[in-house]
C-alpha cells in the first residue's frame, strides 16, 4: 500500500538544485572578478615594469590572487556542502521508505482492514478525528470506531501511541 500525503501549508522551501545554482552563480562572479584583477595587475606590472613596480601594484597582486584563493575555497566549500545535502537526502529517503515498510507490515501484521489501514495513516500523520473525516469523506463516528478497533488491534489506547509504536522501531 502506498502511504498518502497530505498538503498542511507548511513554508515553500529553496530546493537543493536553486541553492547549486546561486552558489555556482557567485562562486563564477567572484571568478571573473579575480581574472580582471589579476589580468588588470599583471597589464600594470608590464606597463610599469621600466618605471619601477609601485606599492600600489604589489597591493593589488595581492588582493587579486587573496581573491583568486577564496573562489578556489568557495568553489571546494560549496561543493562539499552539496555532497553533504545530498547524502542527507539520502538517509531521508531511505528513514521514509524504512518507515513505510514498517507501518505496512505492523498494519498487515495486526490485519487491519483498507478502511483501519487509512485511518491508521491519518492518525500516525497527526490528524484529528474531524480532519480524518473530512478527508475520506466520512462520518465522524465512523472514524472513531476505526481507530477503536485499530487500537485494540495494535495494542494501545490512543493516537501518540500508536505514533510512537512506528517512531520506537525507527529508532
Amino acid at each position: 500500500m502506498k502511504l498518502m500525503t497530505i498538503k498542511n501549508g507548511t513554508k515553500n522551501r529553496t530546493s537543493p538544485k536553486r541553492k547549486l545554482v546561486a552558489a555556482l552563480a557567485i562562486v563564477m562572479l567572484q571568478a571573473v572578478a579575480a581574472i580582471f584583477f589579476l589580468v588588470d595587475s599583471i597589464d600594470e606590472i608590464i606597463m610599469q615594469f621600466s618605471a619601477g613596480i609601485g606599492f600600489a601594484v604589489i597591493l593589488e597582486c595581492l588582493v587579486a590572487v587573496a581573491l583568486f584563493a577564496g573562489v578556489i575555497m568557495g568553489a571546494r566549500h560549496t561543493r562539499e556542502l552539496m555532497a553533504e545535502a545530498q547524502r542527507r537526502e539520502g538517509a531521508i529517503a531511505v528513514a521514509k521508505g524504512a518507515l513505510a515498510e514498517i507501518m505496512n507490515l505492523r498494519f498487515a501484521e495486526w490485519q487491519l482492514s483498507a478502511g483501519e489501514t487509512e485511518v491508521a495513516l491519518f492518525a500516525v500523520k497527526g490528524c484529528s478525528v474531524g480532519e480524518i473525516a473530512i478527508l475520506r469523506n466520512t462520518a465522524a463516528d465512523s472514524v472513531r470506531s476505526q481507530l477503536s478497533q485499530t487500537y485494540a488491534k495494535a495494542g494501545v489506547t490512543s493516537q501518540s501511541m500508536l505514533t510512537s509504536i512506528f517512531i520506537e522501531e525507527l529508532l
